[in-house]
């Protein structure tokens, strides 16, 4: 599906190193047995680290973890997921790819045409975030990428509103994995949600991604939680799972997130190597304290 363009170049590689591992369809073994209880925060873990596993074995990974909660499934995948005493947190539904997203106006009449459609099934299968991209820049300044995002958010803004559904722009870096993609500070997606001014357009804050292009996380974090209604975590660098020997403190950046009052999820989306849930069980270790 083109919503999953934005997974391709690191997906495959991601998708090769956990085949391996598991094999597609594998079941779970003895070893794998016994859940880590997520205390503090609400964890799920994303899709597209275990893409080349078959989706009923990675719901199987997730609920043996000890998780309530998956991410980044597509729409046509969302119920199965309730069958599994899971819920999806965020789906795709139609708004945008990494290269071809909101910055680009000529994108928006399909993105408002696919939300249209998938808005109103999110909310009534109880899928309570729906992604979209900001799009690359294309040679366009900073402040045409503003207008033109905010424009296509406020299309689709009302939508959502209406069926109690929040739209996440996501932030991703453009130095490693995703060149030339626009939404890459945290300052443009918070000057692009201000402008569209709705309580369901918010940011989905990628911990990874923005270490890389910024830093100063657990601040940022801090002054910009009321534009900020989903994370996503992966280990830098690298992006696998979370672990002591890696540049940030997954401690302090989830009692950092606490604080803040947020009571959604964080979801893992990392590219799992070795033993996926060993890797899973270790990342959710850190948010649960």
């Amino acid at each position: 599906m083109a919503e999953l363009t934005r997974r391709e170049a690191m997906g495959l590689v991601g998708a090769v190193a956990v085949g391996t591992a598991i094999g597609r369809g594998m079941p779970l073994s003895a070893s794998n047995q016994g859940a880590v209880t997520p205390a503090a925060m609400r964890q799920a873990v994303s899709r597209w680290g275990f893409q080349n596993v078959n989706l009923v074995t990675f719901l199987q990974y997730a609920s043996n973890t000890g998780l309530r909660a998956v991410d980044m499934l597509r729409e046509e995948e969302w119920l199965l997921a309730r069958k599994y005493g899971l819920t999806c947190v965020t789906g795709y539904g139609g708004g945008g790819t990494v290269t071809n997203g909101l910055s680009d106006a000529s994108n928006h009449n399909e993105i408002v045409r696919n939300l249209e459609r998938s808005i109103p099934h999110a909310s009534r299968v109880g899928v309570p975030n729906i992604i979209t991209f900001f799009g690359n820049r294309q040679g366009m300044s900073t402040d045409q990428g503003i207008d033109n995002c905010v424009q296509g958010l406020r299309r689709i803004a009302p939508i959502a509103e209406s069926e109690n559904i929040t739209i996440l722009a996501e932030l991703l870096n453009s130095r490693v994995d995703y060149p030339d993609y626009i939404g890459d500070r945290t300052t443009f997606g918070v000057e692009v949600v201000k402008r569209v001014n709705s309580p369901r357009v918010k940011l989905l804050y990628d911990i990874y991604h923005m270490q890389i292009m910024e830093g100063n996380v657990i601040q940022t974090i801090t002054d910009n939680q009321q534009h900020i209604a989903h994370y996503h975590t992966a280990g830098v660098p690298g992006r696998g799972g979370l672990g002591v020997g890696q540049e940030l403190n997954w401690k302090a950046i989830s009692r950092s997130i606490t604080r803040t009052g947020y009571s959604g999820y964080i979801a893992h989306e990392f590219i799992a190597t070795g033993d996926p849930v060993h890797t899973l069980r270790e990342s959710v270790s850190h948010f649960s304290v």
